[in-house]
């Protein structure tokens, strides 16, 4: 089983990127499971998100406590939330931003992970560019399917076309094929990089 945790703030569809992760899931004939934890859904509040895939049926239904993989929606919970909490060695994480590891004082913490398990993505500015808003859930979608490799982009798009009308389907699957090849870039020069040094 492979468990996902999503952090966001309250209004960047945090919830929905759980869902949308289940349904790409659920496209590829897995089982899955999506709920968000209760506490305040005001904007801007902190809001978190859980998605769970496996080829079983899962039984579970607790929050994540260890997850797989972590997608941050917003860089400032970074210091507000202990989002790395019981993330398993070695696990993903896939943070919302124009800056790196380093810049985002994350570089010590983080010093001795597997580099191509860490990516960041500009989600806000993909969605401002495609969508016409700040909405980073669909490009973070993507990017996590190019990291991880659990989801295709063909499941993410199979998401988006089932949870939005015609026109925003298609600006958010623009803006979800440029998250997707942004993150593959960053982690071929990774890899470049690491081979460089080898």
């Amino acid at each position: 089983m492979f468990q996902v945790r999503i952090h966001g703030r309250g209004g960047q569809g945090v919830v929905t990127a759980a869902e949308m992760l289940s349904i790409a899931a659920f496209e590829e004939g897995r089982y899955a499971q999506a709920f968000p934890s209760f506490g305040s859904e005001r904007t801007g509040a902190p809001v978190v998100a859980f998605c769970r895939i496996a080829d079983q049926e899962i039984r579970l239904r607790e929050p994540i406590m260890e997850p797989d993989a972590l997608i941050i929606q917003d860089p400032t919970l970074l210091f507000q939330v202990d989002v790395f909490s019981g993330l398993k060695k070695g696990g993903y994480i896939l943070i919302n931003t124009t800056r790196s590891f380093d810049e985002l004082g994350l570089g010590d913490f983080l010093r001795d992970w597997p580099k191509e398990r860490l990516c960041t993505v500009p989600a806000t500015d993909l969605s401002r560019k495609h969508v016409g808003r700040p909405m980073p859930n669909v490009p973070l979608l993507a990017g996590f399917a190019a990291a991880s490799g659990i989801i295709r982009l063909e499941s993410v798009i199979m998401a988006i076309n089932d949870k939005f009308s015609e026109k925003v389907a298609s600006n958010n699957i623009t803006a979800a094929t440029e998250a997707y090849q942004f993150v593959l870039d960053e982690i071929e020069s990774v890899r470049q990089e690491e081979a460089a040094h080898a």
